[in-house]
């Protein structure tokens, strides 16, 4: 039997961002203000997140000096707002390699966005209304990354945070459950290669699925109760 395979091909992408959800991480200036910045380097592990943010940022800043921040996750149907932030920088001076990129300096994030901030439980810089989720997070550790490197050290952070709340708007839950996403109903934003993308359909039946979502829950959930 013949058998045809694809071959590969070497290649030197500048980025390998291949697709993952969006992120507004809300966090707080100086003078209290609020400062919101849209992200895609995220990922999460139980109630933690890694969050990949260049280290000279406003954002990583704020987190670093502040210890919180809020993770926003919009839906598909916010990319409009979310691209209004692209571009846009809390820092003033604008850093020079972000002036050669084209941003600029806007204090208001908000009303740029077209959003709206509401207080947060545990934390004080707000939530996003409109957005579907919502995870008010503490600092709880700081990873270099690219630090064997002379040329990009102290340029990148890993920042690990523990979420200690988590709101959700009541129709992406599952019916009948309190505390239970309905995949279906949740339409998460994605950045795939600089471009914003919505889900699809499923496209298979998962067997990870068959393990209910109970068996996942970690320590981390029991301290959030305490603050």
């Amino acid at each position: 039997m013949k058998t045809e395979t694809l071959a590969h091909t070497a290649i030197e992408p500048g980025i390998l961002y291949f697709g993952t959800p969006v992120v507004l991480i809300s966090s707080s200036n100086e003078d209290g203000s609020a400062n919101l910045a849209p992200m895609s380097s995220a990922f999460w592990l139980g109630w933690r997140a890694m969050l990949g943010l260049g280290a000279r940022s406003k954002t990583a800043q704020n987190l670093l000096r502040t210890r919180e921040c809020v993770l926003n996750l919009p839906s598909d149907a916010l990319a409009a707002a979310v691209d209004r932030l692209a571009l846009t920088t809390g820092s003033d001076p604008v850093p020079a390699g972000k002036t050669s990129r084209g941003y600029f300096h806007v204090a208001d994030k908000f009303s740029r966005a077209g959003l709206t901030p509401v207080a947060s439980s545990t934390v004080a810089p707000p939530r996003v209304a409109e957005c579907p989720v919502a995870m008010e997070a503490v600092v709880e550790a700081v990873h270099p990354v690219a630090d064997d490197d002379p040329q990009q050290r102290g340029g990148i952070v890993a920042i690990e945070v523990r979420v200690q709340r988590v709101f959700v708007h009541p129709e992406i839950l599952v019916p009948g459950s309190s505390d239970h996403i309905d995949p279906d109903a949740w339409r998460p934003l994605i950045m795939s290669f600089q471009k914003l993308y919505g889900l699809g359909s499923q496209v298979h039946p998962s067997t990870l699925a068959r393990i209910p979502e109970r068996m996942y829950r970690g320590p981390d959930i029991e301290r959030a109760r305490l603050s």
